[in-house]
């Protein structure tokens, strides 16, 4: 069933699924890092978490923002990708049994903004408005 009041809301709704996935994307860095708002129960961190936490604080930060989204959502799902084969799948096949689920939702909900685009409010509509078409 078509919501044709709903579908002309579309970009802002992915601007506003963008800007939170991005914002949750930081918090598991400022997590890592710095024991906000929750300290992570690993320290110190191996070098696996601390290039994770890295590509999560940039990521997340650049996603927030709309900025490089596409490559950035990219690179962020690719990461959750690894960390779920490498650090939840050994644990149980099952996500809910391997504590994964959290790790598959940020994978595919970045894959997603990968393909769709940053959506309302993002940086890259502005350095893209004055791009020649191709």
């Amino acid at each position: 069933m078509e919501l044709p009041w709903l579908s002309r809301w579309q970009p802002q709704l992915l601007g506003i699924l963008r800007i939170v996935v991005g914002l949750l994307f930081v918090e598991h860095a400022t997590s890592k890092f710095f024991a906000f708002p929750v300290p992570f129960p690993v320290h110190p961190l191996p070098p696996m978490l601390v290039a994770a936490g890295a590509i999560e604080l940039v990521a997340g930060l650049l996603v927030t923002i709309g900025l490089f989204t596409r490559l950035t959502a990219f690179i962020a799902s690719g990461e959750m990708a690894v960390a779920y084969f490498i650090g939840h799948f050994p644990k149980g096949f099952w996500p809910v049994q391997n504590m994964g689920e959290v790790a598959i939702l940020f994978c595919f909900v970045f894959l997603y903004i990968a393909a769709a685009g940053p959506g309302a409010w993002a940086i890259d509509n502005a350095r893209t408005r004055n791009a020649p078409i191709r």
